[in-house]
């Protein structure tokens, strides 16, 4: 039999995926995720919606509690998918069918007879269908039409699909085609980063329903200051609290101090960027590597990358760089060199920057 913590009430309280019964300072933008979601609920045409705003502001976790709330009190269907892992439209569409639980086999079956199975499904579905795009940018880059097959299934249902589509960038719809720009019919919801005392709130009450005693007075403020420094991510005072409160475990304490924090911060920086990191493959995860630490010119990647990992034409490298730098994980300067051209250095990124 495991023996109770005596510094941890709810431990799973610090997990980032952890979805509270609250969302402190975000009860206007949770507003009009509702509004736009529950005309469905009366058999009427939603608001497509894009939410948008930098990593760890509530964004996911807002639209997590919207559909909390509609799939328990209005008969209203929701979807979340997150596009790192669901990133082409036969991928999307399948995933949408299989969670309207019709056993789609994954591989053999072509889009247009997902799109035929999903259409005859929500045509039979006595509710509204709402599908949250998450990180829509992943997808847009890898296969707009996925947007454009999503959108033109509500030509032949009587009540449409409604999409919330989530992203850091304000600007990925700028270079759709403009038969996909003009069925989008989108409101933008952009999400602020948190005030200092907002993100004392916020970590404060996470303090409160985790630990069994209070923490020290100076650990919240200290936990807050370090994540608004790191661009207002959540996850990072989380990450803070995690790891102190790991340190406070081995010593034996009941409680969290501010010496607990103030051994971990050096170690705490960008959670986005480390969550991004884990989900690369291929390439593109050696690209980042080669890039730890180091700043290398275009022609030393190159030469790097052969030397590591084999041959690969500096088309194809140029092109996975470019992609790693619209996603915001690697940086690319460029100076100019007289007579003798420009020339690109690259590296990593500090944290993911709000365009």
């Amino acid at each position: 039999m495991m023996e109770e913590s005596k510094l941890f009430k709810n431990e799973d309280v610090l997990n980032p995926e952890y979805l509270p019964e609250m969302l402190p300072h975000r009860e206007s933008q949770i507003q009009v995720l509702a509004r736009n979601i529950e005309s469905l609920a009366r058999k009427r045409k939603p608001q497509n919606t894009f939410v948008v705003g930098p990593p760890g502001l509530g964004k996911t976790a807002s639209v997590k509690f919207v559909f909390r709330q509609f799939e328990e009190y209005s008969g209203i269907h929701t979807i979340y998918i997150n596009t790192w892992d669901y990133n082409t439209s036969l991928s999307v569409l399948t995933k949408i069918v299989l969670s309207l639980n019709y056993p789609v086999p994954t591989r053999g079956i072509s889009k247009s007879e997902v799109i035929e199975k999903l259409i005859e499904l929500l045509k039979k579905l006595n509710k509204g269908l709402v599908v949250c795009l998450d990180e829509v940018d992943q997808l847009i880059k890898k296969d707009e039409n996925a947007l454009y097959d999503l959108l033109r299934i509500n030509q032949y249902v009587d009540l449409p699909l409604c999409l919330i589509m989530i992203s850091n960038y304000k600007d990925i719809f700028l270079n759709l085609e403009p038969r996909i720009k003009s069925s989008l019919d989108i409101e933008e919801l952009e999400f602020k980063p948190y005030t200092l005392q907002e993100m004392k709130d916020i970590l404060q009450k996470r303090c409160e329903e985790a630990f069994r005693q209070p923490v020290e007075e100076g650990v919240v403020l200290l936990c807050a200051n370090h994540a608004i420094s790191r661009g207002g991510d959540v996850r990072v005072g989380l990450e803070c609290l995690r790891k102190a409160s790991r340190i406070a475990e081995d010593e034996n304490s009941d409680k969290i101090t501010v010496k607990h924090v103030r051994q971990i911060l050096s170690e705490v920086k960008s959670v986005k960027l480390n969550l991004m990191k884990e989900k690369l493959e291929g390439v593109e995860k050696n690209i980042v590597g080669l890039l730890e630490g180091k700043e290398l010119t275009s022609n030393q990647l190159y030469d790097e990358y052969v030397k590591n990992f084999g041959k690969i034409s500096s088309n194809a490298l140029r092109k996975h760089v470019k992609h790693l730098e619209s996603i915001g994980l690697v940086r690319v300067k460029i100076t100019r060199e007289g007579n003798r051209g420009r020339k690109y250095f690259i590296s990593l990124v500090k944290r993911k920057i709000f365009k």
